[in-house]
């Protein structure tokens, strides 16, 4: 078990785990980070807790430090900048005569770097609009497509339901939705009733999804016949799915007659299924056909997003290793540098160490006989005058 805290970076974003170090950190915080994209400031939104190893991606990045009054005066300041920006990448965006929508603009916390979300239809060659950009701004400039999803989550608003929409208030990721859901709960399968303000299907579709599923396997599909306790048999006209109620067109002396039982009170075999007999018209088909590959479309993009992030993640990586190395490396050859010039040293004392020896020996060895030999010559010139 690892003691983490969970971090969200934005309203409804996702969930990372950090470690807490000895930081008394509780929910409601606000820490400042080392993420894959630089330093960020961040809102604790679960405190000290322990999780499992498998569920933490290695390696567990530490908390910088509980963010102070300068750091938040930072943060509200880069909100301010945040906006000019986005006013300025829309002028370039025109100017290039670019297909694409701008959603977002976003400041890392250090300013290293500028953040541009945006939605085309297709790919963009946006080289151009980056080197603009950067010529303007002096730093490092990332644009990322997202889907009309992730737009919705980012921009806000209010869904069909009169409340604020789910993926923008509580939804931390997107869960797959399908036609099956609708079916599932009965709904009209009309695309305008069940599509949400992005034009996709409605997340809201998935809440209660299982419940529905196991509550209609209890009961049997409309048009199947069911044997009742009372030993009357016939037809099923509808059923409620909550209250598990189902209604039955019964013979009663040579008439038909609707009545209602509990599904405990009803032997009945399921035999076909009900989606199909649901009846659609082409247009219908069609335009659950276009959200079904529009679904996936999204998904596909999704999951190219979450790759660009880990390879921006790893390359982050390898360059703090280069730099690791390349600074051991340098080390190491300032060591070996310095070693040489001490050996240098070394060998020069050596030397004269050893000449030193030498003349040392040969004082030794001519000195004393060649004083003693001028002693003498001298003693006789002496006498010679005398």
């Amino acid at each position: 078990m690892i003691k983490v805290i969970g971090v969200r970076f934005r309203t409804a974003g996702k969930i990372y785990f950090f470690d807490p170090l000895n930081y008394s950190i509780k929910r409601g915080d606000h820490v400042i980070v080392e993420t894959a994209r630089g330093i960020e400031y961040g809102t604790v939104v679960s405190g000290v807790y322990e999780v499992e190893d498998e569920k933490v991606i290695q390696p567990l990045k530490p908390v910088i430090r509980i963010a102070n009054q300068r750091d938040m005066e930072q943060e509200a300041a880069n909100k301010l900048k945040e906006k000019e920006a986005f006013k300025i990448c829309l002028e370039k965006i025109q100017k290039h005569n670019l297909e694409m929508k701008l959603i977002d603009a976003e400041y890392t916390f250090d300013n290293n770097k500028v953040l541009f979300y945006f939605t085309a239809d297709g790919r963009i060659d946006f080289r151009e609009l980056v080197k603009d950009l950067a010529s303007v701004f002096k730093t490092r400039i990332e644009l990322r497509q997202i889907g009309v999803r992730d737009e919705t989550k980012l921009v806000g608003g209010i869904g069909i339901c009169g409340r604020p929409l789910c993926c923008h208030s509580y939804l931390s990721d997107f869960v797959p939705v399908s036609i099956k859901m609708a079916k599932e709960q009965n709904l009209s399968l009309n695309p305008t009733k069940i599509s949400g303000v992005c034009g996709r299907l409605m997340c809201c579709l998935k809440n209660e999804e299982e419940t529905y599923e196991e509550l209609n396997r209890r009961l049997p599909n409309i048009g199947d016949f069911v044997t009742t306790e009372d030993g009357c048999k016939g037809e099923v006209h509808s059923v409620n799915v909550l209250r598990q109620l189902v209604k039955v067109i019964v013979d009663v002396d040579d008439e038909k007659e609707i009545r209602e039982y509990e599904v405990g009170q009803l032997h009945f075999k399921r035999r076909h299924n009900k989606k199909e007999k649901m009846e659609l018209s082409k247009e219908e088909l069609k335009e659950l056909e276009r959200l079904e590959k529009e679904e996936q479309q999204d998904k596909q993009l999704e999951e190219q997003q979450v790759r660009q992030e880990e390879r921006q993640a790893e390359e982050t990586r390898g360059r703090r290793q280069d730099r690791q190395q390349d600074g051991h490396q340098s080390g190491r050859q300032d060591r070996r540098q310095n070693g040489q010039q001490d050996g240098q040293q070394n060998s020069g004392q050596q030397d004269k160490r050893q000449n030193g020896q030498q003349d040392g020996q040969q004082r030794k060895q001519y000195g004393k006989p060649q004083g003693r030999q001028r002693d003498r010559q001298e003693g006789k010139s002496r006498r010679e005058e005398h």
